[in-house]
């Protein structure tokens, strides 16, 4: 096995340190020159250890993406559907209202990033039969489906740092009323048939598009 050099280990530590704050102020599609610079680094140093953004982004985030996917593995296993939607739900948005660069990572469609691939899918299927236990529970509507619930926690979701700026914790009001929202005594004709899966996909990224624009003036 291969041992890494004590000062390679230490520039790697040091990169992951600056990605880290890069990512929290300026966004996952920071330059990684930018991330170089705050490191003390090289580029040439930097790309050594990881040869393009997703490399860094997966090192960077990896461990926190597999928190989420565990605490869906757990809700999975709730005896109790809609309490393990609830618990479900408040451990991803507290990981997005607690880190500025995984909120931005989780609600953007970075491309090549292994964990964020496999926790999309995860995340939809976790809800997904989530939805379909509390509905046979009678504890969620039957008009809800799963991209519904994924459309709507995505916008709030990037709203999440400006309402943790605002007031901390303040996503959370928002939150238990989307979450009420669910029951079957909130329930009223909908004016409009729910999203496939191909319209949300477009709408998302559409919303990303929105969100890279430049704002005039």
């Amino acid at each position: 096995m291969r041992v890494v050099r004590k000062d390679a280990q230490r520039n790697r530590e040091r990169v992951l340190a600056a990605a880290r704050e890069v990512y929290a102020e300026q966004g996952v599609e920071a330059p990684l020159d930018v991330i170089a610079r705050r490191a003390g680094v090289g580029n040439a140093t930097l790309y050594r250890r990881f040869p393009d953004r997703a490399a860094l982004v997966e090192a960077v985030f990896h461990e926190t993406l597999d928190r989420v996917r565990q605490a869906g593995e757990e809700a999975r296993r709730a005896a109790d559907p809609w309490a393990g939607l609830n618990a479900y739900l408040e451990a991803v948005f507290t990981v997005l209202a607690g880190d500025r660069g995984a909120n931005d990572l989780m609600t953007t469609g970075l491309q090549g990033v292994p964990s964020l691939e496999t926790l999309h899918p995860h995340n939809a299927e976790t809800l997904a039969g989530l939805l379909g236990r509390c509905r046979r529970q009678g504890t969620v509507r039957t008009d809800v489906g799963t991209e519904d619930l994924l459309f709507a926690l995505a916008a709030l979701g990037r709203a999440v740092p400006a309402l943790e700026t605002a007031a901390p914790g303040a996503w959370r009001r928002p939150l238990a009323l989307l979450v009420d929202g669910l029951r079957p005594e909130a329930a009223r004709d909908l004016p409009a048939p729910p999203l496939t899966a191909d319209q949300l996909s477009g709408t998302l990224r559409e919303m990303n598009r929105t969100r890279s624009r430049p704002v005039p003036g």
